[in-house]
């Protein structure tokens, strides 16, 4: 039998618009609780189902994906990143997703790894080089590391000195995106609000970069092992069609957007966690110098990046990591034809929200769930759970295309960082996650720096 789904009351116009601005975890939590499967919300104007059960999110994700395409909420990520694949659905999506799948194969991400390894010992060397009597901004530094590694493995070049307007440019988007996201007035684009010309200033900024580096290697010819190169001469096994400049421009942009920010952001939670739980610090080190030998001198040779796959706990304390402060908190699908989720109906043209962090946050899947526990992801544990309880990259034929990149990526990172550096936070009272697209800190994480004894 089918009945519509619960209602929460919300406020005239604004629905539940103002309570998801002002908390929107707790505004989360407090409905899980309450409604226990689904309910019907008013977001910025716009009816929507929450969900909280993992059947209920695979079903939406997985087993019934082709009825569920990206909501209107994707509108506002699109204006920036065009018809990349986190925005792009239907036929299209699925060709630019054969384009791309070459550049993320498993030889492919060793490749890249090497970069990695490689900007992450420049890292943590021009960490020490600081005056370690102050507090280091980690969030800075880790923001500033994945943006020069996602630039070296994309475009085989360090951005020169434009890193900084980069990272200021990336920052706007992200917060006027929020807020648009949320307000119940939607104004034109074209209008010259202050928002709206900020926006186009740092999408100009950025569209100037990759345009440039698009062209130059057009012009040139020049072959690299980056990832432009590999989208640059991919092409389509029906029709041998590559990428357009448009296309080539908005996989970059997408790439290049979350390849560094939620990156930096998820390594930002990770050593938040870590200066909290030496125990753990003291088993990646254990780990780390039985792979890799001692602790390297600045003149020894750096360890192959194949090194790290060798390393099981420290991609647990990342898995963990990511269960507990998911950079992709809340995602959104819209149906196209009305559905059934158990026993409440869908309407056509509505939007279904899935909120990993809710889903990461259930004791009925996690005990003790706000625990740092990273054996939760030794092997064989997942079978404990459903397998729609944690998904950090999404999930079913969107699972993110970059997941294996990143978490190789933070794996390395983190390495680097505990064998080179003890650390203790400065403001932990202070930080508490801040849901924006992605799920922050609400300030920069400082931590003191000592030398590893």
């Amino acid at each position: 039998m089918e009945i519509p789904a619960p209602v929460h009351p919300g406020l005239p116009l604004l629905g539940n618009s103002l309570s998801m601005a002002l908390d929107p975890l707790g505004m989360f939590t407090k409905l899980h609780r309450r409604y226990g499967r689904v309910v019907q919300i008013s977001l910025g104007g716009r009816q929507q189902f929450l969900l909280f059960q993992p059947d209920d999110v695979k079903y939406v994700m997985q087993e019934n994906n082709r009825n569920y395409v990206r909501s209107p909420a994707f509108m506002i990520l699109k204006r920036f990143l065009g018809e990349g694949l986190l925005t792009s659905d239907g036929d299209f999506w699925r060709k630019q997703r054969r384009l791309a799948q070459p550049a993320f194969h498993r030889q492919k991400i060793m490749l890249l790894a090497e970069t990695m390894v490689q900007e992450s010992a420049a890292w943590v060397a021009g960490l020490q080089q600081l005056d370690l009597s102050k507090p280091v901004n980690i969030s800075q530094s880790l923001m500033d590391v994945t943006m020069l590694i996602v630039c070296k493995t994309l475009f085989s070049t360090n951005v020169d000195g434009r890193l900084a307007g980069l990272s200021h440019s990336l920052e706007t988007l992200n917060v006027l995106a929020n807020d648009t996201l949320l307000s119940p007035i939607k104004l034109p684009h074209t209008w010259p609000t202050p928002g709206n010309i900020r926006y186009k200033r740092a999408r100009a900024q950025v569209d100037s970069l990759i345009y440039e580096f698009i062209h130059t290697r057009k012009q040139t010819g020049t072959r690299h092992d980056d990832l432009l190169d590999m989208l640059l001469y991919a092409r389509d096994e029906d029709t041998d069609e590559s990428m357009s400049e448009e296309q080539l421009r908005d996989e970059c942009v997408t790439l290049f957007t979350a390849g560094h920010e939620t990156t930096a952001v998820a390594m930002a939670w990770l050593t938040y966690l870590l200066a909290q739980h030496p125990e753990v610090v003291t088993r990646l080190r254990a780990e780390a110098d039985a792979v890799l030998g001692n602790v390297p001198g600045p003149n020894d040779a750096l360890p192959p990046a194949s090194a790290f796959r060798a390393m099981p706990y420290a991609l647990q304390v990342v898995q963990e990591t990511l269960r507990l402060y998911p950079p992709a908190w809340a995602m959104s699908r819209m149906a196209l034809a009305d559905d059934q989720i158990g026993p409440y109906r869908i309407p056509k043209g509505h939007t279904v929200i899935v909120s990993p962090y809710l889903l990461h946050h259930d004791p009925a899947n996690w005990p003790d769930p706000e625990r740092f526990d990273p054996d939760r992801f030794a092997e064989g544990r997942d079978k404990e759970r459903p397998a729609y309880a944690y998904l950090p990259f999404g999930g079913g034929p969107r699972l993110c295309i970059g997941n294996q990149f990143a978490l190789m990526e933070m794996q390395i990172l983190l390495t680097f960082l505990v064998r080179t550096f003890d650390f203790q936070l400065v403001n932990a009272a202070a930080i508490k996650p801040k849901p924006l697209i992605t799920l922050r800190p609400n300030r920069p994480i400082e931590v003191k720096l000592t030398l590893r004894n």
